[in-house]
């Protein structure tokens, strides 16, 4: 989907989406195609499922973005944190 329809389909609301096709340019994330995993009255709720989903497959890209929004921006940013080994 578009973003554009998750917006009619989901009037204020919280979605967690995951990026079907993304590119990248200059250092922002541009999401063309996306799926609603699901959607939420707020953004607490989306939270703890993403933490859930992705602490299980960390290679999906999901997102949480409010449909009031008319654009989703990602920027990406390097890591410059320490990782555990698992």
């Amino acid at each position: 989907m578009k973003w554009d329809q998750i917006r009619e389909q989901f009037p204020n609301r919280c979605v967690l989406v995951e990026s079907l096709k993304a590119r990248t340019e200059h250092n922002e994330r541009i999401i063309e195609e996306m799926s609603v995993v699901d959607d939420f009255d707020n953004g607490n709720s989306a939270w703890k499922v993403y933490k859930k989903l992705h602490g299980e497959d960390r290679s999906r890209e999901l997102y949480i973005f409010h449909t009031n929004n008319e654009n989703v921006k990602v920027i990406e940013q390097p890591y410059l944190g320490v990782r555990r080994k698992i």
